[in-house]
């Protein structure tokens, strides 16, 4: 009997120290909300993509237009949709990597304003 209390104490012991110790999500949905709620057309013309406009396929690293719009917000974290909206805004006016063109020149082009790192 005192065996099976102790595996049982282990087992909730394991699955508290796994729910704590879980990976958590830092991915910053009003940023991705704002973004495409912004730019109507462009989410037309890429529906299947969700974060591809500021990240590439390694979600940690910002392209440059991700580097663009950090930079514009000012700090991480941020929650303020109008401080939100003003930095998609500021974005938009940055060069990017295509010469001679804006992030907002390829949005007004349909293309999505990032380029991968």
């Amino acid at each position: 009997m005192r065996m099976s209390w102790t595996w049982i104490a282990c087992g909730v012991a394991l699955a508290a120290a796994n729910v704590c110790l879980a990976p958590t999500a830092d991915a910053r949905p009003n940023y991705n909300k704002e973004f495409w709620e912004a730019y109507p057309a462009l989410l037309k013309a890429h529906a299947d993509t969700k974060c591809d406009a500021c990240h590439g396929k390694e979600k940690k690293v910002r392209n440059d237009y991700g580097k663009a719009f950090g930079e514009a917000l000012g700090g991480e974290k941020e929650k303020d949709v109008e401080k939100i909206k003003a930095a998609i805004k500021t974005a938009e006016s940055k060069a990017s990597s295509v010469e001679g063109k804006t992030f907002g020149d390829l949005i007004k082009d349909d293309k999505l304003p990032g380029k991968a790192p």
